[in-house]
């Protein structure tokens, strides 16, 4: 992927995903069950719980991305960009499009089972 026009494209769309989860997280605000105080009900506690599970699990799922995002700009500024990690081949400017951090082609992701 040595082409400029492209590579500015992904990297405005790398950098404007990356500002959007940094102040999608820093404006979240995590309270306990309906709202506020967790009380003694079963139920509650429950949902209380369920609620922190998912908020665990979407704070993982948004630092993964933030780091792959980080990593897809070093590859562009390495001159590695649009380049499947796993077998060296080009990945399609489809893929790159819908997932500007992606850093394996779509036959090498679909062999991993992601």
């Amino acid at each position: 992927m040595n082409n400029p026009t492209y590579l500015n494209r992904y990297k405005r769309s790398l950098l404007a995903k990356q500002r959007e989860l940094l102040a999608a997280h820093g404006g979240r605000l995590v309270v306990g069950a309906a709202g506020g105080q967790v009380g003694d009900d079963l139920l509650d506690k429950a949902l209380a719980q369920s609620e922190a599970v998912i908020d665990a699990r979407l704070s993982q799922n948004r630092s993964s991305l933030r780091r792959a995002i980080e990593w897809a700009l070093v590859r562009i500024a390495k001159g590695t960009y649009g380049v499947c990690a796993a077998c060296g081949h080009p990945i399609s400017r489809a893929r790159l499009r819908a997932l500007p951090w992606a850093d394996c082609c779509r036959d090498c992701m679909e062999q991993e089972g992601v």
